[in-house]
């Protein structure tokens, strides 16, 4: 990403990170943030089509460190799965190592944007009561588990509008190409990769953690309830 482009939208999300801003500021924020992001992804995946030099594959490992270190490696999979990234988990001490594949600008993109919302969730948390009689850690994970299904689903409508704007034909072929291409290199590197099992989460804050990712508005279409630092999300 452009140093000027970088220093954009980390102003932007800078702004809707902070406390003091209502949620319709905050929204306004990230909102325009993630459609720069959006539109910034597509521009590199058309320029790299043409010198592919410009956006090489790669990968790189994001420590997700406790508490919460599978909520927020959820996260991470739910910001870098529509930006065309993958993510292996692995343990690593009392958190994860998240093993990210996919095209630098992809890569960049995925870490601005999920540093932001690791913060605005921890925002979102402190903010949110835990109901009288509920174990607070299941609470919060449940909670997590809302904000980053809605996130995901924000984002990837924001991918898919910025593909269709694109203007240029053959679009959508050069980023399914990309997502292939993706898919080779973390195969070479985990060819005997198994999908986690699905968890089961007994706390209350799903649809408060998704109310929180639509309040977190990020610039596409509203969509229903389904069923900083670490430092920030507490025990």
């Amino acid at each position: 990403m452009s140093q000027a482009m970088l220093s954009k939208v980390r102003k932007l999300l800078a702004q809707a990170e902070d406390p003091a801003c209502t949620p319709a500021e905050s929204a306004a924020f990230t909102a325009k943030a993630t459609e720069l992001i959006a539109r910034y992804g597509v521009d590199r995946a058309l320029l790299a089509a043409r010198d592919p030099a410009t956006d090489p594959v790669g990968d790189r490992v994001v420590e997700v460190v406790a508490p919460y270190a599978r909520d927020k490696a959820g996260l991470l999979a739910a910001v870098a799965d529509p930006m065309r990234c993958r993510c292996v988990r692995r343990r690593h001490g009392s958190g994860f190592a998240m093993h990210l594949f996919g095209f630098a600008s992809d890569l960049e993109r995925v870490d601005v944007l999920f540093t932001s919302l690791l913060v605005q969730a921890a925002h979102g948390l402190a903010g949110t009561p835990v109901p009288p009689g509920e174990q607070p850690g299941a609470f919060r994970r449940s909670w997590l588990a809302g904000f980053a299904q809605v996130i995901g689903a924000r984002l990837r409508a924001a991918e898919a509008q910025a593909a269709s704007g694109a203007g240029e034909p053959g679009v959508a072929l050069v980023l399914a190409d990309r997502s292939d291409r993706v898919q080779r290199r973390l195969a070479e590197v985990y060819p005997r990769l198994r999908a986690a099992p699905r968890r089961r989460l007994a706390g209350t804050g799903f649809a408060s953690g998704a109310d929180a990712g639509r309040r977190a508005d990020l610039g596409g279409p509203v969509v229903g309830t389904g069923t900083g630092p670490e430092r920030g999300l507490g025990r």
